[in-house]
């Protein structure tokens, strides 16, 4: 009885002690592969105001030397306002906020395993820096034709009546000296005819 009860356990500790082992090997690995879990402000939010910090939580403690954090906002512009810290468990970055829009915060960083882990979180501003529009200097440019046409058609009227009235004071004089000449003739005629008269 007493062997039988020695064998049975003697089993029981065998079977524990392989299931044991089974549990604990892939746990290994697991622990040596990083990953994010939780980010402030969170992945998809939306936000009034802007945050002056980003923070990243990771499963294991981040090292400094292979870990980079880039934030980028509308148009692809850099919205990062400084180097990484690091705390524990915790990389923060501080945030310079431009236009709203959506943000873009990339992180790459290797593993105690020798595994890269690399990902992103997205979130919105919707206040910030409005774009300039383009259209604000149209105005001065399509107004400067109109005031340069209208020039020569005021212009254009006067030149006209004066090189007709010119042509018509030039045309009259030639009349008149004309008219004079036919008239002393006719006197200097009726001279003449007259001396002749007398002298008969």
């Amino acid at each position: 009885m007493g062997g039988r009860v020695a064998r049975v356990a003697r089993t029981w500790a065998v079977v524990l002690g392989v299931v044991a082992a089974s549990a604990l090997l892939p746990a290994a690995p697991a622990a040596a592969h990083n990953s994010l879990t939780g980010s402030d402000p969170r992945d998809g939010a939306r936000l009034a105001a802007a945050p002056e910090r980003i923070e990243l939580r990771f499963l294991a403690t981040p090292k400094k030397a292979t870990t980079e954090v880039t934030v980028t906002g509308p148009d692809n512009v850099a919205a990062t306002g400084g180097a990484p810290t690091f705390a524990g468990k915790r990389v923060t970055v501080p945030f310079r906020p431009g236009a709203a829009g959506l943000y873009i915060v990339t992180y790459r960083l290797a593993s105690d395993d020798g595994h890269p882990v690399k990902g992103e979180i997205r979130f919105t501003v919707t206040t910030g820096t409005p774009a300039e529009s383009p259209s604000a200097s149209a105005p001065p440019t399509s107004a400067a034709p109109a005031t340069s046409t209208a020039l020569p058609t005021n212009a254009a009227p006067s030149p006209t009546p004066a090189a007709a009235g010119a042509d018509d004071d030039g045309g009259t004089g030639w009349l008149w000296a004309a008219g004079a000449v036919v008239v002393l003739a006719a006197l200097g005629g009726g001279l003449l005819l007259r001396r002749r008269a007398t002298r008969r």
